[in-house]
């Protein structure tokens, strides 16, 4: 075992490791990486398949990201956004601004009257990113509404962070009932989870459930009746919370077309604000929808514009940095900006902050992300990545254990179950998807499950043959550790 191994082993507690199990094996320690290949301290090299857990755009040492921080470096690495303003950030969060602007053709429900979003609050991270939104959503319904102990409305299996507020948006109880004596109460409605869906009346197919799915829109239906049953007690939720198109950590869980637009137009229409999380989703990671190449303008970079929704409130990290440092933003609007102003004695003041808000090397490292992604050429990439993960995948619905295989953009979820035809779950305590990815790095291909489910977001830079090299890895870690155990 290497020096820092041990010494790993001796001091370092992981995020979300059962730490027993982590001090019986040997600890993979990685030493560099470059594109999408990471290479640990005794020179062996491995795909990252999840891009360093959906953070890491454009792949490893990217050298026009590696230039703009040197550059900055030779600035300043950090001054308080407390009563000083910087540079980068105040060019970032007008980017962001202008990246997050709907196009009007993109808004095809009037119903929807989406806002504008104008104003750029800077954090650290996905949760805190959430936080800020909760925290001015709760509020602007107070001072906006009268309204004196705002509720929000989430989705069943919702994850949103790990912040005590962000955790009370949640409903994974495997991560937040522990924490139930900290939270606040919010209510949940089901998500739009076809494949397991009780609703959904179509027999198991070797095929995306969304494809072949029957029902009515319950779904919608249960979140029509929620924003109602809200509306009856004379009042409103302070936010309706969600993933747009597909809920991540509760396993890769993609919405059906229109799900999004339908529920965002029962939300609106209830004065309802609507609070997207793209910490995972946003900046291009699901895909360019129906933007082809040569095509005038580019592709959304958030989710929610591909169903012409946009949100209130929008939480912003992982990717906003190419995966490079810790930093996030929450947008919102002119009106809840307004919300919290006053006189000085009034003390309408926003009264949150972190000490590394609006870090230069962190708008830095975002605005050179922008660059990459704002481009005919990688938006052209990104559309081929995406189908060419479309092809690969296909080959894994032959494996018996493979239950659903859902994309969305340049995400991948693959859900094991004991039987396809059933859609019988193995256990958690089988560790099923535990055990295929321990098998794919040993293969040389990085993942991390979530329960059953082994994700796949390549970089954007990764090519076909690494893609294969994923699947092939992904598809012989299932005949040694579920097909033939």
């Amino acid at each position: 075992m290497t020096d820092f191994a041990r010494l790993d082993q001796e001091h370092v507690w992981h995020p979300f490791t059962q730490m027993r199990d982590w001090l019986r094996t040997k600890p993979l320690v990685i030493a560099e990486g470059r594109g999408s290949v990471l290479v640990d301290t005794e020179g062996r090299e491995y795909l990252d398949a999840n891009a360093s857990i959906w953070t890491n755009l454009h792949g490893h040492r990217h050298p026009q990201i590696n230039r703009t921080l040197r550059e900055q470096l030779d600035r300043i690495a950090h001054s308080s956004a407390l009563g000083l303003a910087n540079e980068p950030a105040s060019r970032l969060a007008s980017r962001l601004v202008r990246a997050a602007r709907l196009p009007s053709r993109r808004s095809r429900a009037a119903a929807l009257q989406n806002p504008s979003l104008k104003w750029v609050f800077f954090s650290d991270d996905g949760s805190t990113a959430m936080e800020v939104a909760l925290k001015l959503a709760y509020e602007f319904a107070r001072r906006t509404r009268g309204i004196r102990r705002p509720r929000f409305l989430s989705l069943e299996g919702a994850y949103h962070g790990d912040t005590v507020g962000a955790v009370s948006l949640g409903h994974i109880d495997l991560f937040h009932r522990t924490y139930g004596g900290l939270l606040f109460r919010s209510d949940k409605v089901m998500a739009p989870y076809c494949y397991r869906c009780p609703f959904n009346r179509a027999k198991p197919e070797r095929a995306d459930a969304r494809e072949y799915r029957q029902c009515h829109w319950e779904c919608v239906d249960q979140v029509a009746h929620a924003v109602e049953d809200r509306s009856a007690k004379d009042a409103v939720y302070a936010g309706f919370v969600y993933e747009p198109l597909l809920q991540g950590a509760a396993g890769i869980i993609p919405q059906p077309p229109g799900w999004l637009r339908r529920v965002a137009e029962i939300a609106r229409t209830a004065g309802t604000p609507l609070i997207a999380d793209e910490v995972m989703t946003g900046f291009g990671r699901t895909g360019v929808g129906r933007w082809t190449a040569g095509r005038r303008g580019l592709p959304p970079l958030f989710a929610s514009h591909h169903e012409g929704v946009q949100p209130d409130f929008l939480a912003l990290a992982k990717g906003l940095t190419g995966g490079y440092l810790p930093m996030a933003a929450t947008l919102t609007t002119q009106a809840v900006f307004d919300a919290f102003l006053g006189e000085y004695a009034e003390f309408r003041t926003f009264f949150h902050g972190h000490s590394f808000t609006a870090n230069q090397l962190g708008a830095a490292a975002g605005l050179a992300s922008l660059d990459l992604l704002e481009s005919h050429a990688a938006a052209a990439r990104r559309a081929q990545l995406e189908a060419w993960l479309g092809e690969e995948l296909q080959c894994l619905w032959t494996l018996p254990h493979v239950g659903d295989i859902r994309q969305v953009g340049l995400v991948a979820g693959i859900e094991l179950v004991r039987d396809w035809r059933t859609r019988e779950p193995f256990d958690l305590r089988e560790q099923a998807g535990i055990r295929v990815c321990q098998a794919m790095a040993r293969r040389g291909v990085l993942t991390r499950p979530i329960g059953n489910v082994v994700p796949f977001l390549p970089p954007y830079c990764t090519t076909r043959a690494q893609l294969r090299r994923m699947v092939t890895a992904f598809a012989d870690a299932m005949a040694e550790e579920v097909e033939h155990a």
